[in-house]
């Protein structure tokens, strides 16, 4: 049974991310049980201040050192549910004690699963204009389209004024899906739900398009990772 490390950023995604591995791991090993779970985060702001200048170096080394006190305390692998910050991932994967699931990669699994040929990227502007999603993507031969400017800057502020606050609003969500529907014109066959809240406000099944929940997605692969897939087959 391994270890989960959780590189944790914003308070109401990171959480999101350890309550699925606990209920969906009591679903698979049994009433309460879970694997060890350590989450550190920094401040969101220490986040926010290099982000803000695109200094990727200084959102690494936030990264790295959460990543190295989970290590010290048994974690044999990390995680980060937060989308926007894998833009430094290449910088930290190198450096890390540990290694590192990446949120872009699983959910490119989960597409090319689904067969998905065109995906509609939400998250933060830095997501949304960032190269995470389409070098994830991009193996498998999908295809990433974005929202148009003035809704990539709503959806941002969205994200940052009520989400990451755990503020949820309805006439937000109905924003959601009018940009959802209008990426479906464009020719996306699906979404995904890149920024770690996104989930909280937007259901898949509810939205116009098939939503990749980027988070729990993420939560089930360090599942698996941590109590074995054949393990979780037979719990399923």
């Amino acid at each position: 049974m391994k270890h989960i490390g959780i590189v944790g950023v914003s308070a109401e995604g990171a959480a999101l991310c350890y309550r699925t591995i606990c209920t969906e791991g009591a679903r698979v090993m049994g009433e309460h049980s879970h694997p060890e779970v350590t989450m550190h985060t920094h401040p969101l702001a220490d986040y926010m201040r290099h982000i803000r200048r695109h200094d990727w170096r200084g959102v690494a080394d936030l990264m790295l050192s959460s990543a190295r006190k989970a290590a010290q305390v048994g974690a044999a692998f990390a995680i980060s549910p937060d989308n926007t910050v894998h833009q430094a991932f290449a910088l930290v994967e190198p450096e890390s004690p540990i290694p590192w699931l990446h949120i872009g990669r699983v959910v490119a699994r989960e597409a090319e699963g689904r067969r998905f040929r065109r995906l509609g990227i939400l998250g933060t502007r830095y997501l949304m204009e960032g190269p995470v999603y389409p070098e994830a993507l991009q193996p498998a031969g999908i295809a990433t389209l974005t929202p148009e400017p003035p809704e990539r800057a709503r959806i941002d502020a969205i994200i940052m004024d009520e989400l990451v606050n755990g503020r949820f609003l309805e006439a937000s969500r109905a924003y959601f899906h009018d940009v959802i529907a209008a990426l479906g014109r464009r020719g996306c066959d699906a979404v995904v739900l890149g920024c770690t809240e996104i989930p909280l406000l937007v259901r898949d099944g509810e939205a116009p398009l098939p939503a990749l929940d980027s988070t729990r997605l993420l939560a089930r692969a360090a599942l698996r990772e941590a109590i074995g897939a054949s393990e979780a087959r037979r719990g399923a």
